[in-house]
């Protein structure tokens, strides 16, 4: 009973972790490209080219590395606003209600002031294309914020998509139909990679990828023992 208990402890830290990292990396990403949009909305004058120049020289000079803090912090607080003191994530809500109530968004503001202010002291871009950006820090703000929430829409998306393939493949399994099965199992494997790691959905899709591996070993035949089946679910 330790022993099981002490394997739930050390899931649950490992889950926490990769969640951290997973939201740490595609929020990184999803922020850079508001980022990128906003700064083309205030600089309509200038070739693609000097607007990716001025986008690198940002994130080269402390942008990249702050948000990446600012995420962890947000992370942090919020999930002690709403009430995660330990643990992880249970879902896709709750992790988007945290981000936004860790404050985020003000985070990036600090990040993206301190950012612009040494690029200015350093001077590698013109004072009058800096204050046009500090002027229409909303503009980049706002369109931050916006692609924060498809990110997190895309995410609950892809969990209803991984639901009916998990079902899909639980139908097909119980009809003995491997090809079926292999079909929905792909789509399972490549939706996984889309998802933020939430213990339920690891916990399921372990399961129908031990059972699945074991009857792809079996050469397709689904005599599979009590002891097998068994063992499926322990690994999970």
């Amino acid at each position: 009973m330790e022993l099981e208990q002490m394997q739930s402890i050390e899931n649950e830290v490992v889950i926490e972790k990769e969640q951290k990292n997973f939201l740490e990396t595609t929020l990184g990403k999803t922020i850079n490209t508001g980022l990128d949009i906003g700064l083309r909305v205030l600089l309509p004058d200038l070739i693609e080219d000097q607007v990716i120049d001025i986008k690198d020289t940002i994130i080269e000079n402390g942008f990249g590395e702050g948000v990446k803090k600012a995420i962890s912090s947000a992370i942090d607080l919020g999930k002690s606003v709403v009430g995660i003191f330990t643990g992880n994530f249970e879902n896709i809500s709750q992790a988007q209600t945290a981000v936004k109530d860790g404050g985020i968004l003000d985070g990036i503001s600090d990040v993206l002031d301190f950012t612009l202010d040494k690029v200015k002291n350093i001077g590698i871009v013109p004072n009058a294309i800096i204050e046009t950006i500090k002027q229409g820090k909303n503009v980049l703000l706002d369109n931050m914020a916006s692609k924060i929430e498809d990110t997190f829409n895309q995410q609950l998306e892809s969990v209803e998509k991984l639901q009916v393939y998990n079902q899909n493949w639980k139908e097909y399994y119980q009809s003995q139909n491997f090809e079926g099965m292999q079909k929905e199992y792909n789509k399972i494997k490549q939706e996984l990679e889309n998802i933020i790691p939430l213990e339920k959905t690891i916990k399921e899709t372990r399961e129908i990828e031990n059972i699945h591996i074991m009857i792809q070993n079996n050469n397709g035949k689904f005599n599979l023992s009590e002891e097998q089946l068994k063992l499926a679910s322990i690994f999970t």
